[in-house]
């Protein structure tokens, strides 16, 4: 059997409060033992989790890595107007006057990540 993704995990500086955007973006929990304060703070995903650890050092590049979302009850512009409303932060707009492409955004602590088109959008004729 091959290997399972376990935790996706997230350096930052303030691992609860990260967690908390996550668990609002991803409307899943942060584990119930996980406090603010504390070095980690898992959010709990199905089949897996993101765990949030606290390092001394900020973010100081683009990520390598980042998670490429798709709304599953709102449009694209929807889902992005709601994380902004929680804090995101809207960073390069890549959306066509078609309705294809994505948007880029960060979370409170410049973590980037995309927002892409819901799997309705991606079946709805564009005009």
């Amino acid at each position: 059997m091959a290997s399972l993704v376990r935790h996706i995990s997230v350096d930052c500086a303030d691992p609860y409060r990260l967690a908390t955007f996550w668990s609002t973006v991803l409307d899943a929990p942060i584990h119930p033992d996980d406090r603010p304060g504390d070095d980690e703070v898992l959010v709990q995903l199905p089949g897996t989790g993101m765990l949030f650890i606290a390092v001394p050092e900020a973010k100081s590049i683009k990520n390598r890595l980042h998670l490429d979302l798709q709304p599953q009850d709102r449009t694209r512009d929807q889902e992005i107007e709601r994380l902004r409303a929680t804090g995101a932060t809207l960073i390069d707009d890549r959306r066509n006057p078609d309705g294809s492409g994505w948007a880029v955004l960060t979370d409170p602590e410049g973590n980037e990540f995309c927002v892409e088109r819901s799997a309705a959008e991606r079946t709805t004729p564009t005009t």
